[in-house]
């Protein structure tokens, strides 16, 4: 049976945790002081840990630094709202989560009820590392490269958990990947996992898909509308380009966060779920939070364990190995045999890959269709992206103004990807809705500016 250890000072806190606690099938043990609590964990280690922040004789973090962390135990941290500071600086020493006073029944039964069976997933994991050395793959990543050996050892260490993660790197890093790998190593692998750019829907769009909406809710709204946090209870949520989320539902989230409820569109009543949320970004949240972009305490609670996925150009040989492993997938779906010649695989190191590893693929799919049995100068001169030297440049006046030159810089863009919206807001670094805005702009004012000239 697995056990628990409730630490509070409050009767009606301890005993009302530790009722829940029993009613999830685990034994209980109860503490209201630290000094107690050090006296219950020389007797028997908790599967999960239940610490109330203020205690008489000092603060339940400190309860942390006692726990053997070779012996997998779950810490919550219990704090009241005006503490979730304290609470976020507990995650960050080690705790797995956090709960806010006043405590909902179903947040806190979903705790007992993910309560990790680790010891198989370490295995798990540690089959999967052995492997690595071998053949350079991790879940669905690939690479053998230092930076990609430092990814799966934070990968391999936050998988099992339940904490929250976000992964920051550039587009085309492969971010969606290492959070699929996170999902399909942790004890929800066989629960969904769903994924939407946050960056590429408007406001009501997303809110309605992240939370549903009831029928009539809003224009189009016929029918009621299961939201990824109802579909995907028991699994993951990875909210991607999270920094581009309008500041009211970065305050409904943050509610999900901390509560485990949401409220659909529409509708009043809160519905409970049990969702570990990633978040993966192309920004530097950190500035996003000091330009007024992002919710600095939405920011805490999302980066208690920041993961950052390198570009392709620190990576080494695994460009080639990307690369052949790209050219293979092609050969078996199209059952051909093709295959790069030396000197197209030497220059695939002339490039600097801005588009990382999608670039990559999409280079290597160009070239297998240019290309007869062997991939030479010739095809991959043809598929090859320009390089730095071979980029256009546009020139412009000092004094031209700062709405005019991103205009330029942007429709020349734009071009260059033969106006593929989405390639083209990659290479400028701003999400795909950005982008439509932009050009939505750069059309309003032509049509100013025409109305002027007529007149």
């Amino acid at each position: 049976m697995p056990h628990a250890l409730i630490v509070d000072d409050d009767t009606d806190t301890r005993d009302f945790l530790s009722e829940v606690a029993r009613a999830e099938g685990f034994s209980v043990a109860a503490a209201d002081t630290l000094r107690s609590a050090r006296a219950q964990l020389t007797r028997r280690y908790p599967d999960v840990l239940l610490a109330d922040l203020k205690l008489p004789d000092g603060n339940g973090m400190e309860l942390i630094g006692d726990l053997d962390r070779a012996i997998e135990t779950e810490i919550i941290v219990v704090t009241g709202h005006a503490a979730v500071g304290t609470a976020v600086d507990a995650l960050r020493a080690g705790a797995t989560d956090y709960l806010t006073k006043p405590i909902e029944v179903e947040r806190l039964a979903n705790i007992f009820r993910r309560q990790p069976r680790t010891v198989d997933l370490k295995h798990e994991i540690g089959e999967l590392r052995d492997e690595l050395r071998k053949v350079g793959r991790f879940g669905h990543l690939l690479g053998s490269s230092p930076p990609m050996q430092a990814l799966y050892d934070k990968i391999a260490r936050v998988a099992p958990t339940s904490a929250t993660v976000l992964l920051i790197g550039e587009n085309g890093t492969g971010k969606e990947l290492a959070a699929r790998t996170i999902h399909d190593l942790s004890k929800r692998k066989r629960a969904p996992f769903l994924a939407i750019n946050c960056g590429a829907m408007s406001p009501q769009s997303i809110e309605s898909e992240l939370f549903g909406h009831e029928e009539g809710s809003f224009a189009g709204a016929d029918q009621q509308h299961k939201g990824f946090f109802e579909r995907a209870s028991g699994g993951t949520i990875l909210l991607d380009e999270i920094t581009e989320m309008s500041f009211a539902l970065q305050v409904k989230l943050l509610r999900v966060l901390e509560t485990g409820t949401f409220v659909r569109v529409g509708s009043t009543q809160p519905i409970a779920t049990d969702v570990r949320v990633l978040a993966a970004t192309n920004r530097q949240p950190g500035k996003a939070v000091v330009e007024g972009k992002f919710r600095e305490d939405l920011y805490h609670r999302l980066n208690v364990f920041p993961v950052h996925v390198p570009p392709l150009r620190d990576r080494g040989t695994d460009l080639e190995m990307l690369a052949e492993h790209f050219l293979n997938e092609l050969n078996t779906t199209e059952q051909s045999a093709k295959r790069f010649g030396a000197s197209a695989t030497a220059s695939l190191y002339q490039h600097t890959w801005p588009g990382n590893v999608r670039e990559l693929k999409n280079y290597v799919q160009r070239a297998y269709l240019l290309a007869d049995a062997v991939i030479d100068n010739d095809a991959q001169s043809e598929a090859a992206p320009p390089s730095a030297d071979e980029d256009e440049e546009i020139t412009v006046r000092i004094g031209t103004p700062l709405d005019e030159i991103e205009e330029r810089v942007t429709m020349a863009t734009l071009a260059r990807c033969g106006h593929v919206k989405k390639r083209a807001a990659e290479i400028l670094g701003i999400s795909l809705k950005t982008l439509y805005n932009r050009l939505e702009g750069y059309s309003q004012r032509s049509d100013v500016k025409g109305d002027a000239e007529t007149v």
